[in-house]
């Protein structure tokens, strides 16, 4: 059994920009890297349960890159979504309202090639990266 890792934010938005800009694929290609020297350049969701997502994720230079793949399992809007990766591993999203905020949580299993703080450093940084995008709207 993987270790799951939780990772989190809480985003001054209300929730139905939060769960939109989360899951539409013109927002994800803005948000979804762990530094600024990758990118997505091409995101294509088929958001709905059973429907498939795709997210290219490449450096900027050329020099790696990668599809984020896999299936929805679970949609209850706008407050949670879970998926699980063509590996297996699965993802649970959370949206809820914390005050003034918006809480995100996503928990996810860890994989065994890196080590799992190396992956929540990562996870958070995508997370620390939706929460600049969306409250930039």
């Amino acid at each position: 059994m993987s270790k799951r890792i939780k990772v989190n934010a809480n985003i001054n938005k209300d929730i139905l920009t939060v769960w939109n800009t989360y899951h539409d694929p013109d927002h994800i290609e803005k948000w979804n890297y762990a530094s600024d020297t990758w990118h997505t350049p091409k995101a294509e969701s088929d958001f709905r349960v059973g429907g498939r997502f795709t997210y290219r994720m490449e450096a900027k230079d050329g020099s790696a890159g990668f599809d984020f793949t896999g299936q929805f399992d679970l949609i209850e809007p706008p407050y949670r979504i879970q998926y699980h990766l063509d590996d297996k591993r699965e993802v649970n999203i959370k949206f809820k309202k914390n005050g003034e905020f918006i809480y995100v949580e996503v928990v996810f299993d860890a994989e065994n090639e890196n080590s799992v703080e190396l992956q929540k450093r990562g996870w958070q940084s995508i997370v620390n990266n939706f929460k600049k995008y969306v409250e930039s709207l």
